[in-house]
């Protein structure tokens, strides 16, 4: 998508502080951290949302989430644990609009979610 800052973080036209990438993933930490450790885990494939999934598009995410795993190893955040956040719409705080997971960790966080 041509306006959307995720594809030209990818495609490299953006800059961004790379951490993992793989055939279907790229991840990077964000530029405005809620916490010490904060990575967004994005699909090179655009989708705007997690509404644009569908049933053919589940090993994707199987895949999005086992690049989760293996980013929380090489961060070291498995030792004490993590959160993965996805936000999905504007009620839903999703503010770029290519479907992203963010991975938070490095400090206790609040349990406001239980």
């Amino acid at each position: 998508m041509e306006d959307c800052i995720f594809c030209k973080i990818i495609n490299g036209i953006v800059p961004s502080n790379k951490i993992f990438e793989d055939d279907l993933v790229f991840a990077f930490r964000d530029i405005h951290p809620v916490a010490p450790a904060h990575i967004l885990i994005i699909p090179k494939k655009h989708y705007p949302n997690l509404e644009a999934i569908d049933a053919t598009d589940q090993p994707l995410l199987s895949h999005l989430l086992h690049a989760v795993n293996l980013i929380a190893r090489q961060e070291c955040l498995d030792k004490n644990g993590y959160r993965i956040a996805i936000n999905c719409g504007p009620w839903g705080g999703q503010v770029v609009q290519h479907l992203h997971m963010h991975l938070l960790g490095g400090r206790k966080l609040a349990d406001e979610l239980g």
